[in-house]
């Protein structure tokens, strides 16, 4: 259904450091900055891209939007936590662990990048 996800930065470098580290911890390479100064990640058959707003405002985060990264197991998707928090994310919500959800058991992560994205590392759990 979708192509690529994009978020805003106020400091690419920042982001930089903060993304690769993100998707290192998951298997994914560095992020390659394009003519343009954006941030491109490739991984998974996924795009995610990080950009300085092209109006030209401050970058802010989506009230109420979050970006799930689909993990292979909890422990890539503690990996993935503790590699944010690590590098500048901020852990929200509740702590990472198994909640019940409508679909199912899922082991959650959520965290808010350095410029305030909320992120989440989304693994489904077998059924007990």
């Amino acid at each position: 259904m979708f192509n690529h996800v994009v978020v805003g930065s106020n400091d690419i470098p920042r982001s930089k450091t903060f993304y690769d580290a993100l998707f290192g911890a998951i298997g994914g390479k560095p992020g390659v900055q394009d003519a343009k100064g954006r941030l491109i990640y490739v991984h998974n058959g996924g795009v995610f891209m990080v950009s300085k707003p092209i109006d030209g405002q401050p970058a802010t985060h989506a009230n109420g939007g979050t970006i799930g990264f689909k993990m292979a197991s909890s422990e890539q998707a503690e990996a993935w936590h503790n590699a944010a928090v690590a590098h500048g994310g901020t852990s929200i919500e509740d702590p990472p662990g198994v909640r019940q959800t409508g679909g199912g058991p899922m082991y959650l992560a959520y965290i808010r990048d350095p410029d305030g994205n909320k992120l989440c590392a989304a693994c489904r759990m077998a059924a007990a």
